[in-house]
């Protein structure tokens, strides 16, 4: 099985459980290339802000939802805080 790339956010690094989700939905990969460094920045700021881990484990979930759905960025999100 080929290594696939996975782009990062212009802030944020993309962490493993992130990544391996990712890798396992072509969909959700297929619009995550498609989106702008910032805009998954903003996903990957709103997963890890999640202290739990099972908010991280429902916010991987949903991302990978809303990303297989065409949502660019997270909805209903104040937006990430460090850019």
């Amino acid at each position: 099985m080929a290594v696939q790339k996975i782009s990062t956010g212009s802030v944020h690094q993309i962490p493993a459980d992130l990544r391996a989700a990712l890798a396992a939905s072509p969909k959700a990969h297929a619009v995550w290339e498609d989106i702008t460094p910032l805009a998954r920045s903003e996903w990957i700021c709103w997963v890890i802000s999640g202290k739990k881990v099972e908010t991280r484990t429902i916010r991987i979930k949903k991302a990978l939802s809303k990303l297989s759905g065409g949502m660019r960025r997270p909805c209903c999100w104040a937006g990430c805080p460090h850019r």
